[in-house]
């Protein structure tokens, strides 16, 4: 089975270029939560329908060929158990911004406890490098 790498944090933190640049070096596959929202045409984010989009991240990844060695998602994420759902085997927190665009899932949001690597600065091409110096052997 894939490694599930998960590259959470609020909305505007930097998540999805982090992620672009990653896939990128890995070549494997990866889900933004705002492109499976889309194509599920499921924009609700009560907690309910927060859940319901971890359990679809995970379902996905799950779901995937075994042809590759990690798979990548990158999704808010904010409550501990859509991180317990989706149970990654890599945790990014990118924690770059205070706030996002978002009054709800500011409030939602409650910083990981745990977590492989923290993102503290917008530099996706650095972070990329960190996240692949963790996963990958020398």
């Amino acid at each position: 089975m894939s490694k599930r790498i998960l590259i959470m944090g609020l909305p505007g933190s930097g998540k999805t270029t982090l992620a672009e640049v990653l896939q990128k070096t890995l070549q494997c596959p990866w889900f933004n939560a705002d492109k499976v929202r889309e194509q599920f045409n499921d924009w609700d984010f009560s907690v309910e329908g927060r859940i319901r989009q971890a359990q679809r991240m995970r379902d996905l990844v799950d779901n995937c060929p075994n042809d590759h060695e990690f798979v990548i998602v990158d999704f808010v994420a904010p409550l501990a158990l859509m991180r317990e759902i989706y149970d990654a085997d890599f945790t990014v927190w990118v924690d770059t911004i205070q706030e996002g665009r978002f009054d709800d899932t500011n409030k939602a949001f409650t910083a990981p406890e745990k977590y492989d690597l923290r993102v503290t600065t917008q530099d996706a091409q650095f972070w990329a490098q960190e996240i692949l110096k963790k996963l990958l052997p020398l």
